[in-house]
């Protein structure tokens, strides 16, 4: 992968990519986790409006 950037500019961002406070290991990204909880909030949040118009309604 080529950069757009001069080599200068590129070796000082490189070098400022590698100091200490920017080396954080994440945990890897779950996919399947991220649907679950928009599925399960999605569907509470819709028996909570149904339980309310239940209740105002009826």
């Amino acid at each position: 992968m080529s950069s757009r950037l001069y080599p200068d500019d590129q070796k000082r961002v490189e070098e400022y990519l590698n100091l200490p406070q920017h080396r954080v290991e994440r945990k890897p990204f779950r996919v399947w986790w991220l649907l679950l909880i928009l599925t399960l909030s999605v569907a509470g949040l819709g028996l909570l409006s149904r339980f309310l118009a239940w209740t105002v309604i009826g």
